[in-house]
């Protein structure tokens, strides 16, 4: 099973982008809840009748918090653009959401596996969703993170995110979950790696898929469309702005990975005035993920949730 954009030419993936920062406003709002639990933050949300239970796992250097909208419930909550609608997109599926901050910057995969099954655990039952089907989706350190934690955990199905896995770790693939492998070809090395467990998932029985995620062009419109603090003017403001610095060429794809562009430097050499400064961080994001090389993505939310819902069994904790 392959699913993917249509078609692989550049820039095809641009009609995937209908999603902007509100489309869920009619289906799912936030109202989370923040606990502490087990030395560390969790940030979850149960909709009305839900029918699963979604565990996030974030990449390195992130926390919960960037999966959920500031609010008076919440104030440290930063709401990042492709976090937050992944979250939305499960709420509004009916998915319960569980988010867990990792102790260190990034995921450990050993003793850090016993305490988010500890709490995936006592969060279930404390909302008496023991009977609902349980998935994950991990990004970057959170996809090898999710794909080692489903030897301990019964998942249903597992999403894989930016990240091959670890399973030449595994000593045995036996009852191991359906796999799909959110992945973006331009980084070649990891493409490679993924190919290879591909076949050895599928040769050991394991219902095995890809979603490819290809670069687009940015449009004058793209940021204000997916972050909610940007209004359009400020969004044609910065796509100007990267037009005239070189980071956007003529048709508008990304000359290099957001990281990599001196953003800081370009913004306070222009006379952009952002709402609030750590909006830097929501602008990089979406740049990195119209690079398409290694980020979090929401794009392909709606493949994501149909493997998951296709693959729905009762979890065993």
């Amino acid at each position: 099973m392959l699913l993917r954009h249509d078609g692989e030419k550049p820039g095809s993936s641009t009609g995937v982008i209908k999603q902007k920062w509100n489309s869920f406003d009619s289906f799912a709002q936030f109202n989370q809840t923040i606990e502490f639990r087990n030395g560390t933050d969790i940030i979850w949300q149960v909709p009305d009748l839900p029918k699963a239970v979604l565990f996030l796992a974030h990449g390195c250097n992130g926390r919960a918090v960037n999966f959920w909208d500031m609010s008076p419930k919440c104030p440290n909550c930063v709401g990042l653009p492709e976090e937050r609608l992944i979250v939305l997109h499960a709420l509004a599926r009916k998915f319960a959401v569980l988010t867990i901050s990792s102790a260190g910057r990034c995921w450990s995969l050993k003793e850090e596996r016993m305490i988010v099954k500890g709490i995936i655990t006592w969060w279930v039952e404390k909302h008496k969703l023991e009977k609902l089907p349980l998935v994950a989706l991990g990004a970057s350190s959170g996809g090898y993170f999710v794909s080692m934690l489903a030897t301990d955990v019964k998942f249903s199905s597992i999403a894989v995110m930016i990240a091959e896995g670890v399973f030449d770790q595994i000593d045995t693939m036996k009852d191991y979950p359906p796999t799909i492998f959110v992945h973006m070809p331009k980084d070649e090395a990891r493409k490679r790696k993924i190919d290879y467990f591909l076949r050895i998932l599928k040769d050991e029985g394991i219902d095995a898929a890809e979603i490819k995620c290809m670069e687009f062009p940015l449009s004058p419109n793209f940021l204000s469309d997916r972050i909610p603090a940007l209004d359009e003017t400020t969004s044609m403001e910065l796509f100007d702005l990267f037009r005239d610095k070189g980071f956007i060429d003529k048709n508008g794809f990304m000359r290099a990975d957001g990281r990599a562009l001196p953003l800081k430097a370009a913004l306070r050499e222009s006379k952009i005035v952002l709402p609030d400064l750590d909006l830097v961080h929501h602008i990089e994001e979406e740049l990195n993920l119209a690079f398409a090389y290694h980020e979090m993505t929401s794009l392909q939310s709606q493949q994501i949730f149909d493997w998951f819902e296709s693959h729905m069994r009762l979890s065993r904790l």
